[in-house]
Order: C-alpha cells, then sequence, then structure tokens
C-alpha cells in the first residue's frame, strides 16, 4: 500500500500591507470665493472630487486620507480660478507654465518638516 503523499509545511507568505493612509487638511482663505475645491494628482484634478467647507471667517478646509507619497495640488477658487497653495511655498512648474503647489505625506514628510525642508 502506498503512503500518503505529505505536503511540506509551506513558509507563511509574507502579505504586502496596504500604506497606511494619512489624514492631511488643506485650507484656503477668501471670505469673497462661493465655492472652493481641491484638485491634484491624487484625485485625478477633477474639481468636483473635493469641494472644501466654509467656516463663517472665510477660512476653507478638507481632510483627505493619502497614502504616502508626494503630491502636486492646486486650489479651484469658484470654479474658475486655480490657484497655488499660500500656505505653501514648496511647488514645481507645471506643463501650463504656472506652478504646483506640493505636499509630501507620510514619514519622510516629518523628517523633512523637522529637517526645515518640507511640509509634512
Amino acid at each position: 500500500m502506498k503512503q500518503p503523499v505529505r505536503k511540506k509545511a509551506s513558509s507563511p507568505r509574507a502579505t504586502r500591507q496596504p500604506a497606511a493612509k494619512h489624514a492631511v487638511v488643506f485650507e484656503y482663505f477668501d471670505p469673497s470665493a462661493t465655492v472652493v475645491a481641491l484638485v491634484g494628482d491624487f484625485n485625478k484634478w477633477d474639481v468636483k472630487a473635493r469641494p472644501l467647507k466654509r467656516d463663517a471667517g472665510g477660512l476653507w478646509k478638507v481632510k483627505v486620507q493619502l497614502e504616502p507619497g508626494t503630491y502636486q495640488y492646486k486650489f479651484v477658487i469658484n470654479g474658475d480660478r486655480w490657484e497655488e497653495d499660500p500656505l505653501n511655498l514648496h511647488r514645481t512648474y507645471n506643463e501650463h507654465g504656472t506652478c504646483n503647489s506640493i505636499r509630501k505625506v507620510g514619514p519622510q514628510a516629518v523628517e523633512d518638516h523637522e529637517a526645515g525642508k518640507g511640509n509634512g
């Protein structure tokens, strides 16, 4: 009689966990604006994807969950005025001859911020 074939004990597979997302707050001050949207490479530059909420004093805010990385973004005011983040001086030129703001998210952003290099 044949002995049953025993399978070798398989080593546990290393399962890759998705990168933890970070809550990132974006703010824009404009008391005269009627609508402000956050657009960037994290939402395919979709003007309708991330509207900000306005407080009584005219400060617009939104909290976005982002994986670690470096992101380009802008604010769109009243549907037609694309603006860089005035609170963030980290920028890069884009293909339209203007600048996009840059936000780093994750551990490297914290290290850069503490070293005076970034905006984590």
